[in-house]
């Protein structure tokens, strides 16, 4: 293998990071959203019943739908008796009546209403089941392999269930991938109906980093709570189930978020697209190619040791044409005081198809003489 090596300096190393917070609660996770790298955990892929925080899925759904066209944002949706005879969290929309789907969005998002979820998930899909297919589809997409959905609201059901570390998955997914819908999460508050009802996420009120997501509770799940918060452009994701009460839920998250800012930072390490390196290419219409990675390259580290980060490049002794665009051509390596944190593939930024008999015939007999 060639290896590229890019310059560092190397600092004393710092004392060890303490242990994160320890609490009561069945499941919980704190991972950093651009990096992927896990800050704590306890029983992280335990398989819990995720109460209202189903409802992440359900807008992420919906969301998709609205992306594809399949459903406009002033749609006006009519509310069907089942909808209206929910129980527990409710927005009040009423049988017969036509209500947008930016409400029903803002009554599932804040209000955690589950007339409001099954309400959108029939307009969507034409019935809460056949919606609750489409959950689990984008839920197998997304890699969430402990969650199953019967519902979109998050009522109890033996079937129904989630990890925290696919809540975390899934709450990434969301700030990803609809960034100007994910703002309706820092919402406070929504008045439908002569109603004024408050965001339940009581993390909102107490840290002006946090802008989101979904808390949960019913009396087999416990309270549950995903969070997510900002600082310095390093983004967070809490998620906290099966904790003892509400106040419970935001001490714990806020407990975790606190750890995972005070100890570790994030930092954009090399750009989608960005050439890398500019290896030879044998038997191609050009010589070199420019290499880079598919996708923008984070790392999180303890904080004070970004001066102690390293990179190289692996690419392979031989790289032959013809190369398509994003082909597969070695790999970028980030360690951390030698020890190896992060490895993303290396991709052709451009295509370079097969060279001329004549090109051909010459690296062929460079080859051999190698």
């Amino acid at each position: 293998m060639l290896l590229l090596f890019w310059p560092a300096v190397l600092l004393a190393a710092q004392r060890p990071i303490p242990a994160p917070p320890g609490f009561n609660a069945s499941s919980y996770i704190l991972l950093d959203a651009n990096s992927g790298r896990v800050l704590a955990e306890k029983n992280p892929d335990e398989r819990l019943e995720p109460a209202s925080i189903t409802k992440l899925m359900t807008t992420y759904v919906v969301y998709k739908a609205l992306a594809d066209g399949h459903i406009r944002i002033e749609d006006e949706v009519l509310v069907s008796e089942k909808a209206w005879r929910m129980e527990g969290s409710r927005m009040f929309i009423e049988v017969g009546k036509r209500v947008r789907v930016d409400d029903l969005i803002k009554g599932v998002v804040i209000q955690s209403g589950n007339d409001a979820s099954v309400a959108i998930a029939e307009h969507v899909a034409g019935s809460e089941s056949a919606f609750a297919n489409m959950m689990n589809a984008e839920a197998e997409a997304l890699g969430m392999s402990n969650t199953h959905f019967v519902n979109a609201t998050g009522l109890p059901d033996p079937d129904h269930y989630m990890s925290a570390r696919d809540t975390a998955t899934l709450s990434a997914a969301i700030i990803r991938e609809f960034p100007d819908d994910y703002a309706l999460y820092s919402d406070k508050e929504f008045d439908f109906n002569g109603i004024t009802q408050r965001n339940r996420n009581k993390l909102l009120w107490s840290d002006d980093s946090v802008d989101g997501l979904k808390t949960g509770y019913t009396k087999s799940a416990g309270y549950c709570l995903a969070a997510s918060a900002v600082r310095d452009g390093m983004r967070l994701i809490s998620v906290v189930m099966g904790a003892d009460g509400a106040r419970a839920r935001a001490t714990h998250s806020q407990a975790l978020l606190s750890y995972g800012f005070r100890f570790y930072e994030t930092h954009r390490i090399y750009e989608v697209g960005e050439q890398l390196a500019l290896p030879r290419v044998w038997k191609g219409d050009k010589e070199n190619v420019p290499v880079g990675t598919e996708e923008t390259l984070y790392v999180t580290i303890p904080r004070g040791q970004y001066d102690n980060l390293k990179a190289r490049m692996e690419l392979g002794s031989r790289v032959m044409a013809p190369l398509g665009r994003g082909q597969e051509v070695g790999e970028a390596v980030v360690s951390l005081e030698g020890k190896e944190i992060d490895r993303q593939p290396l991709v052709a930024l451009r295509p370079v198809p097969e060279g001329g008999l004549w090109r051909q015939t010459v690296d062929t007999v460079l080859l051999w003489l190698e």
